[in-house]
């Protein structure tokens, strides 16, 4: 099994998951500007979209889209995601709200606007973070243990030194939670990042 990942990218949520079950995988770094991969393959053969995160199955299968990943992960090792019924289907509405919600409202951050623009872009993530830890339901976000969805969301809260987000206590409780653990480390050490903030 092979992540193609940017790092510091949502694809490290992706690696943090990974880690976090156990799963023997090749993580297989892009760039995600000249869209080629350390080996100087081009990325679009593997991902047509041209962006990460992309998780080749062993046998051959491709999936993307952090929510699918992240959920095809969960599935396979289902510590990952919350028991109960309806388990599946509210880890799946969590990581379309981090997704469509927190990861998009950046957008302006990353890719240019006026000071206006970004300024409340600023305000959108740090309005959506206080939304996010009012739904903690213990040390993560589903209770005690970790989630595919705590993986993303520690990736968005690891974004918000860069931009000079204001973040509730809550969540800088959780980000210093999250990255303690074993798995996290890991994956920031493979992405290069063990030493950044």
């Amino acid at each position: 099994m092979k992540l193609y990942y940017a790092p510091g990218a949502c694809s490290l949520a992706d690696q943090i998951a990974l880690f976090e079950a156990g799963m023997t995988f090749e993580s297989v770094r892009v760039d995600i500007h000249t869209k080629r991969t350390a080996s100087g393959g081009d990325f679009r053969e593997i991902n047509p979209k041209g962006y990460v995160p992309a998780l080749v199955l062993d046998d051959g299968e491709i999936i993307t889209e952090n929510i699918a990943v992240l959920d095809w992960i969960a599935e396979q090792y289902p510590p990952l995601r919350p028991g109960g019924p309806l388990g599946r289907t509210r880890l799946i509405e969590m990581l379309a709200f981090v997704s469509t919600e927190i990861h998009h409202a950046y957008k302006p951050l990353w890719h240019g606007g006026g000071e206006l623009e970004k300024q409340k872009a600023r305000e959108r993530v740090s309005d959506l973070l206080r939304f996010a830890a009012g739904q903690m339901q213990g040390d993560f976000l589903f209770g005690d243990r970790i989630s595919s969805a705590d993986c993303y969301l520690f990736v968005m809260l690891r974004w918000t030194g860069r931009f000079d987000i204001v973040v509730p206590e809550t969540m800088e409780r959780f980000y210093r939670r999250m990255e303690a653990l074993p798995s996290v480390q890991a994956a920031l050490a493979i992405e290069g990042l063990a030493q950044a903030a």
